[in-house]
Parts: C-alpha cells; structure tokens; sequence
C-alpha cells in the first residue's frame, strides 16, 4: 500500500519529481539511454536513488527517444510526455506549417482545445501565436506546462486543466481542436466516437472567426461538413492527418492536399475523373494526401495521363511530365499476374533489389519477394495491380 501522499501513488507527483534537481540529475545521466542496458542501469542509480524516481526517469527516457521521430532529437531531448502524448502528438514539422497558417491568417491569440503534452501549442507559440492550451487530465497538463517552460514559451502558452466543453472561447481569434481518437480498444474510426466527438468540435469551431479540426486521414468525404475545407497532410510521403479549416477567406479551395517538406499544395479543380486506358511508357504514383483528398483527376491533368483502370489510383502516360504531386516510374514489362514469369524475368534481367508496391492486389509484398527470390546486381520496381479490371504485374524503375 502506497502512503496517501506518497508520490508513487500519484502521477502528477512522481511526474512532478522529474522536474527536481535530482530528476533532472537523473534524465540528463540516462541522455543516452541505451534500452539493452536497462536493467543494469536501473539497479546502479537505484542504490543512490529512490526506486520510484529512477522508474519514472527511465520511462521518460524511453519516451523522449520514441519522441525524437516526431519532434527531432534536440526539442525531444528537452521535453516531456506520456505514452498516450507521444502516439497521438503531431509531428512537429506538421504542427509549424498548420501553426503558420493560422498567423498567416492574422490569428495572435487562440484556444488549443485536447492539447495533450503541447506539441501544436508549441508550435503555435514558435510562430508568435499566445496560446490557452486545455486539457482535461492533470498529468497532461503538468506535462504541457514543463514543456513550455523548457522549451522557453511559458510566456506564451498557459495550459488550463479542464474540461474543453466549459472552455469560453469567445475573444479568441480561432481555435485549433485535435479530439483523441484512441480508446480502450484501440483507434476509433467513426467520429462520433472521438473524445469529443467531431460534431461537438465542429459546433466549437463554428462560434470561432477561425478554426482548424484536426482529424483521421481516412475520414469519410461525406463526414466533412458542407461550411468546412478539408486539407489532407503528408510529410517524406507519409500521410499523416487531415484537417477541417473553418472560417478561412473568400475563395480558399474546399478540398486541398498538402506536401512536407514544402510545403507543396495541390488544390482540388473540380474535374471529372481521368479516363481508363492502355499502360503507357510512365507510370505516377500519387502522393497519398493526393489520394485521400481525391484529387488524382488533378494529377492525370498535369501529366497528360490516365488511369490505368478506373478503380485503381495509379496514372500513366506516353511522355515524362515531372510532378511534385507523383512519383515517377518508366515501365519496361506489363504482364498478367504470373509469379512463375515475373521469377524468370527477374532471374533473367538479374535484379537483385527488389521494390514490390501494390494497390487493388491482395497479394502481399513480403511473400512474393519470398518467392521470387531476387539475386543479382540489378534492381527493379514491381507493381501489383489490376489493369483494366485483371490482376497484373508492371515492372520498372524509377524516373530519376
């Protein structure tokens, strides 16, 4: 049994503990943190420190390394989180370019309703923007408030322990909202089921003059709501989010995809969908924010393509159009789904590396590298996909 004012009983206060000079003593001793060494670090610092401190340091440690992916190894070596912070915080180059929008959007004062550990109210900070950062977990906010004090924006940023929906937003210039979309079983997929659900951010988001809702890249088209402009986001091409912007000026596209680094932004043009046609010599594989946002019509326009079969979201074309929106591949072989032929092909042209992408496939890349064994010196790109309608193999290389 824990004493009732024993720290180990009580998050806030073991987290607390970290911010002391001895936890700090601590965290910067386990800089380096070497996870395989673990054990044996903790039995050492265990014998001048307190179990539940060093425990709590070398989570911490652990976090801030998970952390570095997210917001590069100097802010992460300096900040703060919880498990739950570091899975859903916003990667930090996300975060600035959204963060600098909104000043670009003259916003100086908004409410960053759900901030968890502070990542978006840091960047907001970053970019000149004074920040009310609410939350309802005390462990959150202690952590956002060691955030902002350590990376120097205390100033900027007040963190508010409450709960959003009695948060008076009114004299904010906008809001940003990012509800958790995580439970006890996992990831939530319908946004009703988000904590708040996204009608509840949509209706805090209509009484601002701005607002930008932060929600899963594969929402629904139809779940967007008809006053609102959906921006799907990828950073090195992974996609990350899609935001909801309200209030944004007169003539702002409604549906948009955004590229990082960059930032490189595809707008949505209203046009019908390309037409079905033979390969060509080019293939283009749309960035996935250009997918989600349904805007490979404005690709195929680009490059002068079409669509290799009218369900499948890969372009081709006869003659190479450079587009920050697509990568490019030259195709040197199309065939019917073989694996036997693609072995030999494989065998006979001596690829070695070999890069297996798929979309309208259920085959997966790592067992048909398994069969085909590639060896050699050479490498290639296979696509498994369908064409007009059939299951079918496109091998090339990229387009450099």
């Amino acid at each position: 049994m824990h004493a009732p004012n024993d720290p180990g009983s009580d998050p806030v206060a073991a987290f607390r503990a970290l911010l002391t000079d001895e936890g700090q003593a601590l965290l910067a001793e386990l800089r380096d943190h070497d996870p395989g060494r673990e054990l044996a670090v903790a039995t050492r610092l265990r014998r001048d420190h307190p179990a539940a401190l060093v425990s709590a340091a070398i989570a911490q440690a652990r976090l801030r390394q998970r952390a570095a992916a997210k917001f590069g190894p100097e802010d992460a070596g300096r900040m703060y989180f919880t498990p739950d912070g570091v899975e859903q915080a916003t990667r930090a180059s996300v975060a600035a370019y959204r963060a600098r929008r909104f000043a670009a959007l003259g916003v100086r004062r908004l409410a960053d309703l759900c901030c968890g550990t502070g990542g978006d109210a840091i960047a907001l900070a970053r970019a000149g923007i004074d920040v009310l950062a609410v939350d309802r977990s005390p462990l959150t906010c202690a952590v956002a408030r060691a955030n902002a004090e350590a990376l120097g924006l205390a100033d900027r940023i007040e963190v508010r322990c409450a709960d959003v929906a009695e948060v008076d937003t009114a004299g904010f210039d906008a809001v940003f909202a990012d509800p958790a979309r995580r439970g006890g079983r996992g990831r939530v997929f319908d946004p009703e089921a988000y904590s708040p659900p996204l009608s509840w951010a949509v209706g805090a988001a209509r009484r601002a003059p701005c607002a930008a809702l932060k929600v899963a890249p594969g929402i629904p088209h139809e779940a967007v709501p008809g006053d609102a402009a959906a921006e799907w986001i990828s950073d090195g091409g992974d996609v990350k989010e899609a935001v909801l912007w309200f209030g944004l000026p007169p003539g702002e596209p409604g549906v948009r995809a955004t590229l990082l680094p960059g930032p490189r932004t595809l707008a949505s043009a209203g046009l019908p969908d390309p037409p079905a046609g033979p390969v060509g010599r080019y293939l283009y594989e749309p960035d996935g924010a250009v997918v989600r946002a349904h805007l490979v019509a404005e690709v195929a326009d680009q490059v002068g393509g079409r669509l290799i079969d009218p369900t499948i979201a890969y372009v081709t074309s006869d003659e190479p159009r450079p587009t920050p929106y697509a990568s490019a591949y030259e195709i040197t072989d199309v065939l019917p789904f073989n694996v036997k032929r693609l072995k030999a092909l494989l065998r006979e042209r001596g690829v070695g590396a070999l890069t297996v992408k798929k979309r309208g496939s259920a085959v997966a890349p790592e067992e048909l590298r398994r069969k085909v064994k590639p060896s050699g010196p050479n490498a290639a790109t296979v696509f498994l996909t369908r064409v007009a309608g059939a299951p079918s193999m496109l091998v090339g290389r990229p387009v450099r």
